[in-house]
């Protein structure tokens, strides 16, 4: 679909602009004088001759009449015209924004717009009426892609279709019963995923057919743990036993019918060792490759292919440890069930992401600073854990950072000219640029801001913003908190501002549809950083919002309820205008004057309101002047200034603001899952850590290859790699090494692509990681797989979690080197787990016990230690052990305590103060706890008083 596409215009007029535009000149003279004209000729004056009486009602109708009635409807409609062409000639000509609305003429006017936008394109370089929403825009981003050609072995059916409409005739082996006919589930390609009524019309010829395909696999137990218990849903890699009947499926022995539902292929022979992942002769034509944010295809160089054992007589005694591995914690990761698919939605929500994962770090701090020794927190499970991981992977902070100090250095610039900030009613985020469509044109944007577009258009290169800090704008009020994201483009994010309507906008369009669309904008305005202190009403979406940000929103049951409170706050703002003296919000933000009386008030309707609660939000809402009040609501409202639309595809459209996007959505089951997210964020109670291995872990006599997860995360490997694959293989290998007792690649497909991916691709990445990570001094794999089909690392790869957890349970068991164990385990902490992991990687951390264990048990160390140390008498020791532990955990403040009073016991007065201001310099700790604070003021009453 061809899309108007909002950037900066083409600076000269193309030849369809001048034949657009001759065009729309003739039809406006044609209506706005050839159709009066025709009427005089024709007809004659409207105006009667002589002024009628009361008989007129009362005559009986002729001809004459009737035909007199339908010329003047016909001259009030084009009255109705002109009025529409002189009001959007005055917006166009005066460069005023978005041209005001005349009551009762919705089409009318959109037509009249389109044609005065085009008359105005053959006589401005560019309209001021619209200068964005109808010229083309800059190119968009270029994506690089590396396109290869795919290589992948596919299994061939050995089931073959008859012909159409017939089913095939069942063998012998069918007939007597020692067969049996399965099929497997595909991975999804992009957003399609196989369901059952899929497989029935490919396999069974008739879509309904699918419940006998539930009821002959609903209690069996598939590869990956869980059992078939809706039909609705089901997963990639799941065995399907089929009716007999089926086409295009794989024929086995029924015997073997158990090991697929166990293990997707049948048991290997007892003889034969456990094969290993190999890579098989390279093919000619390359690998497919296609990055975005979130790698779908991943690598797919060649299939994997099991190594060939040995003959039995040939198995060493040095390969039965790999065989039968001595006893170790095994941690089972199992897919969490799936009350609904995988959250699309949610992980295209880059804004949106963002602020959830930052108000949810600001909880689960809050939960840390509650955790006591020998616990973790609370992590989230089943659909909140699979929101999250979508969140991570779609999370943009660094275009949140863009939009929040780009329009507070904006507002910030502007103050030291005394300027009003201008209406802003769009605004276009890219990967490097940040541009606002601002009315009326302005071409002196205070800098680093540049003009385009005649001024219409202020252009930010966010390179400009990387020496800022956040700090820098503390004072500096959000100049425009009502910028919400209506969807994507092809060249990046559109947004919109509630407050530049000046009256209410309606969204209309089917009823699930713009339900999601209103859910997503109400959870942007709740959580984003470029608004302050806002108050956000929500009316028909329940109460479970509002665990998301309790300080903003307020969910209420119906309008009625809401309306008071926001006709008082309207009178409140009147008031502190007139107080101030401002002629805008926008001056009293710009100024930081009044600042509480500048902060908005946002309301949000799921559903249609009544003609009389419509009625009464139309009259509160429209405003001669920009108020810190915006209104959305669903459905059609007949005298709402603006009037979008989505269509059952999720594409918006923005009325007269001409945006065409795919909109931004969030399903009810998706913010029931996030709020999910903040009641888990929220609990008081721990969870109990598991116990450490009492075993020693691999590679501690000798080690051949190394993977290094506390700091940036690090592969030591004989083998090479393609630098493109790097990241990716080494994902892959960290989640083997964070799982000892092994993982099927079932769980390795769900984790390392959430989105989906083929079995072909899986396997090839596998075959370059184990490549990558080579052999053993005995010549074995570092990376195999076992008797069931798991995969595992091999006796000679050491990884440095597993020994920290090793060394903490020496130092439990041997309590008089208590100190010493733990010393040599905070070694091993170079920095953050997994420090600098690329944006869209690791998102299985969300459904993983990993990152909370690891930082309890790094802090917990870093605390005991600094007892010990303090108790020896070693106060040095202490602060070496206090900042230890924040190398991994750089916000703890239980450690950030513990370094103050040992740094304060070195009788270092200095460096006291130091380590105060390197804690009260951390962007992350706002808000610090009041033991912190009391303690700092303890100790550095003078930074005390600087901090507050």
């Amino acid at each position: 679909m061809n899309r108007r596409r909002p950037v900066a215009a083409r600076e000269q007029r193309s030849v369809g602009d001048v034949v657009a535009g001759l065009l729309a000149l003739l039809a406006l003279l044609a209506l706005a004088v050839g159709v009066p004209a025709a009427l005089l000729r024709f007809t004659g004056s409207p105006l009667p001759e002589e002024v009628p009486d009361g008989s007129v009602f009362t005559e009986p109708l002729d001809t004459e009449t009737i035909l007199y009635v339908v010329t003047l409807g016909v001259w009030l409609a084009w009255l109705q015209l002109v009025v529409c062409l002189l009001v959007e000639l005055h917006a166009g000509v005066r460069g005023i924004g978005v041209p005001a609305r005349v009551p009762l003429a919705g089409a009318t006017q959109a037509v009249v717009h389109k044609l005065v936008v085009a008359v105005l394109l053959l006589f401005t370089a560019t309209t001021a009426i619209m200068p964005a929403f109808t010229q083309p825009q800059a190119q968009p981003q270029q994506y690089r892609v590396t396109q290869m050609a795919a290589h992948e072995e596919l299994r061939a059916p050995q089931a073959q279709s008859g012909p159409q409409g017939q089913r095939p005739a069942a063998s012998p082996q069918e007939r007597d019963g020692t067969t049996a006919k399965i099929y497997t589930v595909q991975p999804p390609h992009g957003r399609h995923h196989e369901s059952l009524w899929e497989i029935a019309e490919k396999c069974l010829g008739d879509g309904r057919r699918y419940k006998e395909i539930f009821e002959l696999n609903k209690s069996h137990v598939q590869p990956d743990g869980s059992r078939l218990q809706k039909a609705s849903l089901i997963r990639p890699g799941w065995v399907m036993e089929m009716p007999s009947d089926a086409r295009n499926t794989e024929i086995i022995p029924k015997s073997q019918l158990r090991e697929y539902f166990r293990d997707g292929h049948p048991a290997p022979p007892a003889a034969q060792p456990k094969p290993a992942p190999q890579k098989e002769e390279k093919k000619a034509d390359p690998p497919v490759e296609q990055q975005g944010p979130a790698e779908q295809q991943g690598p797919a160089a060649q299939t994997p292919r099991p190594a060939q054992p040995e003959a039995p007589g040939q198995v060493h005694a040095e390969q039965r440890p790999q065989q039968s591995p001595a006893p170790t914690p095994v941690l089972e990761v199992q897919p969490q069930e799936q009350p609904f698919p995988w959250p699309e939605a949610l992980a295209g929500t880059s804004l949106l992401a963002a602020g959830l994962l930052t108000g949810l770090g600001m909880r689960r701090r809050a939960q840390v600073m509650r955790r006591r020794p020998g616990e973790m927190i609370a992590r989230p499970e089943g659909a909140s854990a699979l929101a999250e991981q979508a969140l991570r992977i779609g999370a943009d902070p660094e275009g949140v950072r863009a939009l929040d100090l780009g329009l507070r250095l904006l507002s910030q610039g502007l103050a030291a000219q005394r300027r009003t900030p201008p209406t802003v009613y769009g605004a276009h985020l890219g990967t490097r640029t940040l541009d606002l469509w601002i009315a009326p044109a302005d071409e002196n944007p205070p800098s680093p801001w540049e003009p385009h577009d005649g001024g219409q258009v202020w252009r930010l290169h966010t390179a400009a913003l990387d020496a800022l800090k956040e700090r820098d704008f503390a004072d500096v009020l959000a100049p425009y908190p009502g910028l919400i994201s209506l969807g994507v483009n092809e060249s990046g994010r559109v947004l919109a501002d509630l407050e530049a309507a000046h009256g209410l906008i309606a969204v209309d369009g089917p009823p699930e549809q713009r339900k999601a669309a209103l859910a997503a904008m109400a959870v942007e305005l709740a959580t984003n950083s470029w608004s302050d202190h806002m108050r956000l009403t929500l009316v028909g979406f329940g109460g479970e919002l509002q665990q998301i940000a309790p300080g903003r929103i307020r969910c209420v049951p119906s309008l009625a309820e809401a309306l008071p409170e926001l006709e008082a706050r309207t009178a409140e703002v009147r008031q502190a205008l007139y107080a101030a003296g401002a002629d805008s919000v926008l001056t009293g933000r710009c100024r930081g004057v009044s600042g509480e009386a500048w902060m908005p008030h946002y309301l949000v309707v799921a559903d249609q309101p009544s003609k009389a609660d419509a009625a009464r939000l139309v009259a509160l809402a429209r405003t001669g002047q920009r108020l810190s009040a915006g209104y959305l609501v669903a459905g059609r409202v007949e005298d709402a200034t603006w009037q979008w639309r989505i269509d059952e595809k999720g594409e918006l459209d923005a009325g007269v603001l001409g945006f065409q996007v795919t909109a931004q959505r969030i399903s009810e089951p998706e913010y029931h899952a996030v709020a999910g997210l903040f009641r888990t964020a929220g609990r008081t109670e721990g969870v109990p850590l598991p116990a450490v291995p009492a075993e020693p872990p691999a590679g501690v006599e000798r080690h051949s290859a190394g993977i290094r997860m506390l700091g940036r995360a690090t592969v030591e490997a004989p083998g090479t790699v393609d630098e493109t694959r790097r990241d990716l293989c080494a994902e892959v290998l960290v989640y083997l090494a964070a799982h000892p007792g092994g993982v099927h690649p079932t769980v390795l497909s769900g984790a390392v692509w959430p989105r989906g991916v083929t079995a072909g691709v899986r396997d090839s990445t596998i075959a370059m990681a184990a490549d990558w990570l080579g052999r053993d001094s005995r010549g074995r794999p570092n990376l195999y797989s076992d008797e069931r089909g798991r995969l595992r690392l091999g006796s000679e790869v050491r990884v440095d979690l597993q020994h920290f957890r090793f060394l903490l349970w020496r130092s439990a068991a041997e309590p008089a080197s208590e100190a010493a164990y733990l010393s040599h385990a905070l070694e091993l902490v170079r920095g953050p787990l997994l420090e600098g992991r690329p944006k869209g990687r690791y998102s299985w951390l969300a459904a993983d016990e990993l990152e909370y264990e690891t930082v309890a048990r790094v802090v917990d160390a870093a605390h005991r230690l600094g007892e010990l140390r303090t108790a020896e008498g070693d106060v040095r020791g202490a602060v070496q052990a206090a900042r230890a532990g924040l190398r991994l955990a750089p916000d703890d403040e239980v450690l950030w305590r513990d370094l103050l009073r040992a740094t304060q016991a070195t009788g270092d007065h200095t460096a006291v103060r130091a380590a105060v201001d390197e804690l009260r310099g951390r962007a992350d700790l706002d808000l610090l706890q009041p033991e912190t604070e009391a303690l700092i003021e303890e100790l550095a009453p003078r930074a005390h008083a600087r901090g507050a």
